[in-house]
C-alpha cells in the first residue's frame, strides 16, 4: 500500500535588492497558489487530463455538498493506497451536466447509475464492479400522512416530484409503476423534474408537490438528518428492486490501475476503515460485475420507452 500523500507549501525567498514592481509580482504569484489536496466539489467543463491523476465522477445521487460528505472518504482511501496515483472526486449540477461529462469521456473512472452505465457502455467505457445490495436499488412514492391519498388513481392530475428524467430508480422506475397501475404518466400527472433526490422529498414535506418519487438510500439519510420526515411522510408505494448502480473505467486507464482499484473497492467489507467508508453510503460492499451484468436494464428501457416516454 502506498504511503499517504503530504501537500506541500511552495516558498519563496527574495535575497538582494529587487525592483518593488518584481516583488509585487512574485508575491502575488506566490499568493495564487494552491497545492491543499483536500477535495473541493469541482465543476470542470474541461477535458480530463492524461496523467496519474484520475477524475472520479460520482452521478448526483446527492446533492454536490452531500455527495462530497459521503464519497470523498473513499477516492481519498484509494489516492492513500495506490502508489504514484491519486483520485479526484467530481460532483456534477444535475443529471443532464453529469450525462454531457460522462458520455464525454470526461471522467476517468466512474459510478453511474444503471441507465447511464449502459450507456458509458456504448461509448465506450466498460463495467468492472457495482455497488451491491441489489434490493434497496428500488423506486419509493413518498407522501404526506395526511394527504388523504388512498389509491393510485388519486394521484390523477396531481403534481408528482422527481429528481430528473433519467434518474433510474427514483424516477423511470415510478413512472413505469404507475403506468402499470392505470395511470398515462404523461397525460394524467403534473411531473415535476427538481433536480435531486433531497428536493423531491422535500417538495412533498412542504406541500409544493402531492407525492414524490426517489430511491431508499438518499430517504434513510435525509430523515436521519431530519426526524420529523419520518412523522410527516410515509412510503405509500415502492416497485420491485433492479440492479445497483455500476463502476465504470476509461479504457485508457491502465490495466494495473483499474485492478487496484477494484481490489481495494472489493475488500472494503473486510475491515474497519472499509466499513466505515460504506457506512457513508448506506452500502454493505461493492461486487464484480461486467458489461454483461447490466443487460437487464436494456430490457427494462426497451419496456419504459414501449409504455411510458421515450428516453433514448
Amino acid at each position: 500500500m502506498g504511503e499517504r500523500k503530504r501537500a506541500t507549501t511552495d516558498s519563496i525567498t527574495v535575497k538582494g535588492f529587487i525592483p518593488i514592481a518584481l516583488i509585487m509580482v512574485l508575491l502575488l504569484s506566490a499568493c495564487g497558489r494552491n497545492d491543499d489536496k483536500r477535495y473541493q466539489p469541482s465543476f470542470s467543463e474541461e477535458a480530463a487530463p492524461a496523467s496519474s491523476n484520475y477524475i472520479f465522477g460520482v452521478h448526483p445521487l446527492h446533492n454536490p455538498q452531500r455527495l462530497h460528505e459521503v464519497f470523498a472518504p473513499l477516492t481519498q482511501y484509494l489516492s492513500d493506497n495506490i502508489d504514484e496515483a491519486s483520485f479526484s472526486l467530481e460532483a456534477s449540477r444535475n443529471y443532464a451536466a453529469y450525462d454531457e461529462k460522462l458520455y464525454a469521456k470526461h471522467f476517468h473512472f466512474s459510478l453511474p447509475n444503471p441507465f447511464q452505465t449502459i450507456n458509458a457502455i456504448d461509448k465506450g467505457y466498460r463495467v468492472f464492479a457495482k455497488m451491491g445490495d441489489d434490493e434497496n436499488f428500488r423506486g419509493i412514492i413518498l407522501i404526506r400522512k395526511d394527504s388523504g391519498i388512498e389509491k393510485i388513481s388519486d394521484l390523477i392530475g396531481q403534481s408528482i416530484s422527481y429528481p430528473a428524467p433519467t434518474a433510474l430508480a427514483a424516477t423511470m422506475m415510478p413512472q413505469l409503476y404507475l403506468q402499470d397501475h392505470g395511470i398515462n404518466v404523461v397525460t394524467e400527472l403534473d411531473n415535476r423534474y427538481v433536480g435531486s433526490q433531497e428536493s423531491s422529498i422535500l417538495n412533498v414535506q412542504l406541500g409544493h408537490t402531492l407525492a414524490g418519487a426517489t430511491w431508499p438510500p438518499p430517504w434513510e439519510a435525509l430523515r436521519k438528518e431530519r426526524p420529523e420526515l419520518s412523522q410527516e411522510l410515509e412510503i405509500k408505494w415502492q416497485t420491485e428492486p433492479l440492479i445497483n448502480n455500476g463502476l465504470v473505467v476509461l479504457p485508457e486507464v491502465p490495466e494495473a490501475i483499474t485492478l487496484q482499484v477494484s481490489a481495494l473497492l472489493l475488500d472494503l467489507h473486510n475491515h474497519d476503515e472499509g466499513r466505515q467508508i460504506l457506512k457513508r453510503m448506506m452500502l454493505s460492499r461493492f461486487e464484480s460485475a461486467n458489461d454483461a451484468s447490466y443487460n437487464k436494464v436494456r430490457d427494462f428501457v426497451i419496456e419504459f420507452d414501449a409504455k411510458v416516454r421515450q428516453i433514448r
